[in-house]
């Protein structure tokens, strides 16, 4: 069996007032950093962890960085594991896109599913990439423990294939920054244990 301890990167600015943050470069704040810090600390005390791999962008590089220390691994990059594309709504807030693609950006927000980003990716293509992320963690590491640092959408997108749920329920759940997911990955499929667990950021 390989354990899956999926989480995503801590704090950045435009997670509020919300931003269409996608492959903008975004660090971590001192409170994204702080969280890493409590989820390192909270990943420790938990599990023995083999292997990390993360989502190339230096917000869950820095978070992956903080989470390997204690364990004294080398988190390794996994462009997979990217924030979704969001082409040319990257860096707007929700208003100005609306302004400019009020049907588009409904859609997104009532069938995400069926939603075409401009210039950026659809979901089924997150999905396709998430899947070969899981694949290749698998091959490598069938009866390890491994971390995976990545965004608030491959979050869901991997949540939602492990739970054999269609793209169609994206909106369904949360994906708080540094929370927790528990996955097991097993011959019989994937059993999710815990879904966006954030007590360990409670007194931050």
């Amino acid at each position: 069996m390989t354990k899956i301890i999926l989480t995503r990167h801590g704090h950045v600015d435009w997670i509020a007032p919300e931003r269409f943050r996608g492959r903008a470069d975004l660090r971590l704040t001192d409170l994204g950093l702080a969280q890493a810090r409590a989820t390192s600390q909270c990943i420790r005390s938990s599990w023995t962890v083999t292997a990390i791999y993360t989502s190339p962008m230096s917000r869950c590089v820095r978070t992956a960085e903080i989470i390997a220390q204690p364990f004294g691994l080398e988190a390794q990059g996994m462009e997979a594991l990217s924030d979704i594309d969001y082409g040319e709504w990257q860096g707007l807030t929700p208003d100005a896109v609306r302004a400019r693609w009020p049907e588009e950006l409904e859609l997104w927000y009532r069938r995400p599913d069926l939603a075409r980003i401009p210039g950026g990716e659809m979901l089924p293509d997150v999905l396709s990439r998430a899947a070969r992320a899981l694949r290749s963690v698998l091959d490598r590491h069938p009866e390890d423990t491994v971390v995976l640092v990545g965004h608030d959408s491959i979050n869901r997108v991997i949540l939602l294939h492990a739970l054999e749920l269609s793209l169609s329920r994206y909106w369904r759940f949360g994906q708080l920054p540094c929370a927790i997911n528990e996955i097991d990955a097993t011959a019989d499929g994937f059993y999710v244990r815990a879904m966006n667990q954030a007590w360990h950021l409670h007194e931050l």
